[in-house]
């Protein structure tokens, strides 16, 4: 049946190309020339650049290999290096059959793209009530700073895309957009502080690797994350982990297709999800939410079984928490978030109505943009008008302390 006109569509999960003045307008002169800058470049001369393999891990899930960027091609250098493919796939309201060809200049994307009004245009066009972001030249949990050689610099630009993000992109419409932050991640104890001063100025939520070790980071099973859950539970922000932003895609051999990466690429959340679960987390921060960014839903239900009769056949030796289910952990504390996921929304009374939120994934190619409220109403048909509203758009609300402006 058709989504009831009072449900308002929110998606947990989209995409913004930063406009080429977020950091020349906010860093400090001395770091103009080495801070993220758009520059325009001849790309048939530049094959051999250090950002270009880490920013195809997340370009590639689109399903083909970027193809030779045309002579001129607009893209971001930051301390020298080079990070071409501008727009991640920005390639909302094309064809399947042109997928792959990233736009490599501002004007062959959607405005909406890079524009907070004209996104709100392409989000009333796609019945989408309201959005939250994540980042696209700092990848999706800004691990591009990890690479910074200067520190400071690398701190003041996480600084300035979560300044950008809060006083420029949601303050555009505070009603419609979900304000999140990136961190420092290199350092904890500055990420906490940027947690409680991005809070104050309204934030809601917070990215964050699926997986630090990848990272060259330590654990969830350390004290090292101690400062930055703390603080994001007691300023009542969820950490978003979108698949992905671990820099570890899912290949199972040298040979293989990108298309079996991004068939499993799924798998990464389930990683995080088993290993938040046996990990200390969420016995030392009880309150701290996680959501599961563009992860699907189909396979937590098998995770969860699975997961809780290892608990209960392997617990007693090891060092695992021996009082609490796995699953019951998941209930309270995890969120699965999908875009067309039929098996998972048929399974949802074995995940758990109230952890399960929808996305969009504009302007990415596995968003159905401008037809998302159409396609999820196709989606959620045979779901009672109360669970559809809660999967739809009351969960995301409550979760992200986004409540409706009348």
């Amino acid at each position: 049946m058709p989504l009831q006109d009072h449900m308002h569509l929110i998606s947990v999960d989209d995409h913004l190309i930063e406009p080429p003045n977020v950091w020349t307008d906010r860093l400090p002169r001395k770091f103009q020339e080495q801070g993220p800058r758009i520059v325009e470049m001849d790309m048939s001369q530049n094959s051999g650049d250090e950002g270009l393999s880490a920013l195809l891990l997340e370009t590639a899930r689109q399903g083909k290999a970027a193809p030779a960027a045309p002579k001129l091609a607009e893209v971001w250098t930051y301390e020298g290096r080079i990070y071409p493919n501008i727009g991640l796939n920005a390639v909302a309201g094309k064809k399947p059959q042109e997928y792959g060809m990233d736009p490599t200049r501002y004007s062959d994307m959607l405005p909406g793209c890079y524009d907070p009004v004209a996104r709100l245009a392409d989000m009333d066009l796609d019945g989408v009530e309201a959005t939250m972001s994540f980042p696209s030249f700092p990848r999706f949990a800004g691990t591009v700073f990890l690479e910074g050689k200067d520190k400071e610099l690398a701190l003041l630009s996480v600084k300035a895309w979560n300044d950008f993000h809060l006083d420029e992109w949601a303050a555009a419409a505070p009603d419609r957009f979900i304000p999140q932050i990136i961190l420092p991640l290199w350092d904890p104890q500055e990420s906490a502080k940027e947690i409680y001063r991005c809070a104050a100025k309204g934030a809601r939520a917070i990215s964050f690797p699926e997986n630090t070790v990848g990272l060259g980071l330590p654990s969830f099973y350390t004290d090292h994350w101690d400062p930055v859950f703390r603080a994001a539970e007691e300023t009542k922000m969820p950490l978003n982990m979108h698949f992905g932003s671990s820099g570890k895609a899912p290949m199972t051999s040298p040979e293989a297709p990108m298309a079996v990466m991004i068939a499993l690429f799924g798998t990464n959340s389930m990683y995080a999800t088993t290993d938040l679960l046996f990990s200390p987390v969420f016995y030392k921060f009880p309150d701290l939410k996680v959501a599961m960014s563009e992860g699907g839903i189909g396979w937590m239900p098998y995770l969860l079984e699975r997961i809780d009769l290892t608990w209960e056949k392997h617990r007693w030796y090891q060092n695992v928490n021996k009082e609490i289910r796995p699953s019951d952990i998941f209930r309270k504390n995890i969120f699965g978030c999908f875009i067309d996921d039929f098996e998972g929304v048929a399974r949802r009374h074995q995940i758990g109505i109230e952890n399960i939120m929808w996305e969009g994934d504009y302007p990415h190619s596995d968003s159905n943009w401008p037809n998302s409220r159409q396609y999820t109403e196709k989606l959620l048909q045979e779901v009672p008008d109360a669970e559809a509203h809660q999967i739809v758009e009351l969960n995301a609300r409550r979760l992200y302390n986004f409540p409706r402006a009348n």
